[in-house]
């Protein structure tokens, strides 16, 4: 069985990643995902959260692990590849925590009109919640990463 496979990491608006991992821990809509060399195929929804992925400690290769804030999109497992297309991707360390704070303070102040349509009233409660939640995994990814670089 082979050490490595090969990950790609993509959003709408570039290319993140293309390299021989280890491991990877990936958000998905309804729990974590745990993919190592050999895993069977796999088409997952992905949620939010903190994806985590290891290097090999070879040759010049220093290993390690890096982050990024992933919401929403796809992944997919098969032939010793890792596709993941998100459709919201951060490497961790692009994260600015005072910016992270801000943006689940806004979360946290969006209002929900009490008049009008029912469906549409519960449409904006769940980009209110999702919106609260992304901001906490991403500002809680910020925190714990500062200061420790790629």
């Amino acid at each position: 069985m082979a050490k490595t496979f090969t990950c790609t990491i993509v959003s709408p608006t570039e290319k993140l990643l293309e390299d021989e991992v280890t491991f990877a821990s990936i958000p998905l809509w309804d729990g974590l995902l745990g993919v190592l060399p050999g895993r069977a195929p796999i088409v997952a929804a992905l949620g939010t959260g903190a994806l985590r992925i290891d290097f090999p400690d070879e040759g010049s290769a220093e290993g390690g692990s890096r982050y990024y804030f992933i919401d929403g999109g796809v992944c997919k497992m098969g032939d010793g590849k890792l596709t993941i297309v998100a459709e919201s991707a951060i490497p961790a360390e692009r994260i600015v925590t005072a910016e992270a704070r801000e943006e689940l303070q806004r979360a946290e102040s969006m209002r929900i009109e009490d008049e009008g349509d029912l469906e549409k009233r519960r449409v904006a409660r769940e980009r209110r919640a999702h919106a609260i939640e992304a901001a906490r995994q991403k500002l809680r990814l910020a925190e714990s990463r500062a200061g420790k670089g790629i």
